[in-house]
């Protein structure tokens, strides 16, 4: 294994320390515990708390900042943020208009971020992101994964909250983006857990993983490596189906890589896709290709769809201005 590290133990705490550094007019890093907020809260907003183990970057600490986030908690590497990291996040951002938790729904998030939720004096709401269409719900115990569909969710209602929307009204809106919202993976390598040292799982030169999810879970299925249209066409069959759009519906598509795909095999997905969603008679109507949810160093992509009307596009174009995203 060979990767930028002193410590492994300590890349977590030092690459914030980096990232605090690098953004310092736009975020703050908290160190005990370890939180990110924005440089200049606004208390009279309702504040949007996310967080989930690191690795992903730049979900979720990235996308702190004016129209999406207040406060971001990361965990260890592939590791829920602990309770009291989103306690004194909460603490540290949250004001009158109340507190809404973005929760990727894997157990320990779930159950940390309801620990943390437990302990809290003012209101608060919670939206649990599930957009993960390769996991069926009805055979996997904690129901579909949050992957890449988090970060759209995050954008709507961030705008939403910024233009002084309510907490019932934020959490109403998470709860609709996400149930238009849907994704699929697939990989080419495994990524390495820095402290692990090893690949997390192992993988031939011939082979794909389908549906794999962003800790490097096992996917529906491993196969033979095929083309990119092959690819394409498994993974947007599968969200069509679970969205079930109407003909001439509008769509945001996200192409999202794992960490380890270059930009110029994204926008090959990305066009692929898109004369998918045009053959479905789907609009493209908004678009966002890069690196947004990562695991580690992993070789491959996922495909977010967003079904969406007038009221969801003027969210998402609204103005935001955090490291990783900004118009």
């Amino acid at each position: 294994m060979k990767k930028f590290t002193n410590l492994p133990s300590d890349l977590v705490f030092e690459s914030i320390l980096g990232f605090g550094a690098a953004h310092a007019q736009l975020v703050a890093v908290h160190l005990d515990p370890l939180f990110v907020t924005r440089k200049n809260p606004t208390p009279s907003k309702v504040a949007l708390i996310s967080g989930g183990g690191s690795g992903h970057e730049p979900l979720h600490t990235g996308f702190v900042g004016t129209g999406m986030l207040d406060a971001a908690c990361p965990g260890q590497v592939f590791t829920s943020p602990t309770p009291n990291q989103m306690l004194a996040a909460a603490k540290a951002v949250g004001g009158e208009a109340g507190v809404l938790f973005i929760v990727k729904n894997y157990a320990g998030d779930v159950m940390n971020f309801q620990m943390a939720m437990d302990m809290m004096d003012g209101d608060y709401a919670w939206v649990l992101v599930n957009d993960d269409v390769s996991v069926d719900s009805a055979g996997h115990p904690t129901g579909r994964r949050g992957v890449a569909g988090t970060l759209v969710v995050e954008k709507m209602v961030g705008a939403a909250a910024e233009r002084g929307a309510d907490l019932a009204a934020c959490k109403h809106l998470g709860d609709r983006v996400n149930a238009c919202t849907a994704s699929m993976g697939v990989a080419f390598s495994s990524c390495t857990v820095p402290e692990a040292g090893v690949p997390t799982f192992e993988i031939g030169p011939d082979e794909m993983e389908i549906g794999v999810g962003i800790h490097g879970e096992p996917g529906r299925r491993r196969g033979a490596f095929q083309s990119a249209t092959v690819i394409v066409e498994e993974l947007m069959d599968e969200i069509l189906k679970d969205l079930n759009p109407k003909q001439g519906q509008e769509v945001l598509l996200l192409v999202n890589g794992l960490g380890g795909t270059p930009l110029m095999e994204l926008y090959l997905l990305y066009q692929l896709a898109s004369e998918r969603l045009s053959h479905a008679g789907l609009v493209p109507a908004r678009s966002l290709v890069g690196n947004y949810t990562t695991s580690l160093e992993t070789a491959g992509a996922s495909l977010t769809v967003t079904l969406l009307n007038e009221e969801l596009k003027a969210l998402w174009d609204a103005p935001v201005t955090t490291p990783a995203l900004r118009w």
